[in-house]
């Protein structure tokens, strides 16, 4: 054996730890972002605790009538004749037709208007997120002109504008292939809602502008850059860098617009008071209960509504699948 290696020992390979141990630098690092989200969270709360103790007072006792007098046989032409029915309510509501029409409708209006304005807002969003610093604030105030209109003064506008006797779109528009003066667009079910639609779309996408815009100001311009460096097109880096960095606000912004347009009540009961089965689940409540006097029924109504704004917020957020944890680093 040589003089090199007489007194060598072989170096042993350092073990590597146990798959379920913890280094310290990471245990501390993990425990300082738990200690910082607990925070936030705290934060949170303090914040928005009084604002949603002072909104629980004002919406639960109503929300807890609602459900009691559903339960009830109950209308104000005989309100000592009140008999209690229990679910009865539910199944006749459940099992007309009516029912299901006004939801269908209530739906297609809720689906179309909020892509047509998510679309149209993120052009908005990009518009204003590039445009020169000077003309940033007109171009948001311009926008927000629409917004800013009482929901029942834009519906008469609308209203007015397409009438065949008082409005100027039949005579504007007659060049289009199927408008004419002889056409009355609240006659028919399919034009009566497209009026209905292009007048929320009008009034909303301003609001959906504007919180897409704050979400584009959450998107790192070095991804953008990097991505442009590697080739990216500007459509790939739109749906693979500006998109998935999005979630959250665009998550917000349809999950709000969802919400309202489901409850939509001002344009329909303006424009079509229902008629050519343009009936909307809030008219069917606001009728049966103020039109009819049913406050059992009408109260039934409202609370299979309000379940149906549950379910909408249950599906936005599964569908979204924002991770807000992750968005802050806290893996």
């Amino acid at each position: 054996m040589s003089t090199e290696t007489r007194g060598a020992h072989p170096a042993r390979p350092t073990p590597d730890p146990a798959p379920g141990a913890d280094r310290g630098p990471d245990k501390k690092a993990r425990a300082a972002r738990s200690d910082r989200a607990r925070a936030e969270a705290r934060l949170g709360w303090y914040l928005a605790g009084p604002a949603f103790v002072v909104m629980l007072a004002v919406t639960l006792y109503p929300i807890l009538q609602a459900f009691y007098d559903s339960l009830f046989n109950y209308k104000l032409t005989a309100p000592d004749d009140r008999s209690f029915v229990g679910l009865g309510n539910y199944v006749v509501i459940l099992t007309d037709p009516v029912w299901w029409r006004d939801f269908a409708v209530t739906f297609f209006i809720m689906v179309v208007s909020v892509v047509v304005e998510l679309v149209l807002g993120f052009a908005l969003a990009l518009v204003m997120h590039r445009a020169i610093r000077r003309l940033r604030g007109l171009l948001r105030t311009a926008i927000l002109v629409p917004y800013g209109i009482i929901t029942v003064v834009s519906a008469f506008a609308w209203f007015y504008a397409f009438d065949i006797t008082s409005g100027y779109v039949n005579s504007w528009f007659d060049w289009v292939p199927g408008i004419g003066p002889d056409l009355n667009w609240f006659a028919h079910q399919g034009t009566s809602l497209f009026v209905i639609i292009a007048s929320e779309v009008w009034k909303t996408t301003p609001f959906i502008s504007l919180l897409l815009l704050a979400g584009l100001a959450q998107v790192p311009g070095d991804l953008e850059e990097a991505a442009k460096v590697d080739g990216a097109t500007a459509w790939q880096r739109f749906s693979r860098v500006i998109v998935p960095n999005m979630k959250a606000a665009i998550m917000v912004a349809v999950l709000f617009r969802a919400l309202d347009a489901f409850r939509i009540f001002d344009n329909v009961f303006i424009m079509t008071n229902g008629a050519n089965n343009t009936e909307v689940l809030s008219l069917l409540a606001y009728r049966t209960s103020i039109g009819q006097l049913q406050i059992g029924m009408g109260s039934a109504i409202s609370v299979l509504l309000f379940l149906c704004v549950i379910g909408i917020c249950f599906v936005a957020i599964k569908l979204f699948k924002v991770d807000l944890a992750g968005a802050r680093g806290e893996r």
